[in-house]
């Protein structure tokens, strides 16, 4: 097999692309599903392609024909019962979005300590892995935009106006932004004491996706930003596997 991958992390809103060989990161970036174009200067017959996706059906058509038409055949990949010392405890483990297997794998590899995988995207995923790599559930909530959108199309005083983060918001626009902000940092916090309480200590917070930064400055912990986290699972994934 050749041993130049294209990784394809396909997020709801996002494809992000990231070309590996040897060990080494050769390239990555990131484009709007309207915008695939703009990663064609890439594409290589002769690279192995792996996608990771988590995105509605018309895209990953979308993808597949373009990688179909420069003679590239995709391997999907998908969630798994276990992966090294990684177990999948959801009841049905395939349903367990395979972005965030991704980002459970490459938090492992990290760091073999308790860790809280935050991913703050179109919706927030946080999930909880323990000391020994089980993976013990998570939560899914709305994310910023998603939040802000539900608020608009479902209230009549709730404009497309942005606010800021206050203690006692006295206007409609701080009061939105300062609930999102308590909504999702809440939704971290809450189970960063659950896996505290599990791990006998706390854990370690790894933050990623495309909101991170933007919710990182208002999180009352210690966390690691990786921006690049799924694709990190993904390049190991491929790699050892590979390998056997």
């Amino acid at each position: 097999m050749n041993s130049r991958r294209l990784l394809l992390d396909a997020g709801n809103t996002r494809l992000k692309w990231a070309v590996v060989e040897d060990g080494s990161w050769l390239e990555q970036g990131s484009t709007l599903y309207c915008d695939l174009l703009a990663f064609t200067r890439i594409l290589d017959p002769h690279t192995t392609c792996y996608i990771a996706s988590v995105v509605r059906t018309q895209h990953e058509a979308q993808l597949t024909v373009l990688l179909e038409s420069y003679s590239i055949s995709p391997i999907w990949l998908t969630t798994e019962s276990t992966f090294s010392d990684v177990s999948n405890t959801y009841l049905n483990p395939r349903q367990l979005g395979v972005d965030r297997w991704m980002g459970l794998l490459a938090s492992r590899q990290r760091s073999q300590v308790a860790t809280l995988v935050v991913s703050v995207g179109t919706a927030m995923t946080v999930d909880a892995l323990s000391n020994e790599g089980e993976f013990l559930g998570g939560l899914i909530v709305p994310g910023m935009v998603m939040m802000q959108r539900a608020l608009q199309q479902g209230t009549s005083n709730v404009a497309e106006v942005n606010g800021t983060l206050q203690a006692f918001p006295r206007t409609t626009a701080d009061a939105v932004q300062s609930g999102i902000i308590a909504a999702l940092c809440g939704a971290v916090q809450r189970q960063f004491v659950h896996l505290t309480e599990v791990a006998g200590k706390p854990p370690r917070v790894i933050l990623t996706g495309g909101d991170a930064e933007a919710l990182l400055p208002f999180l009352d912990l210690q966390v690691e930003l990786v921006p690049l986290l799924v694709l990190e699972g993904m390049e190991r994934v491929t790699r050892e596997g590979e390998l056997q």
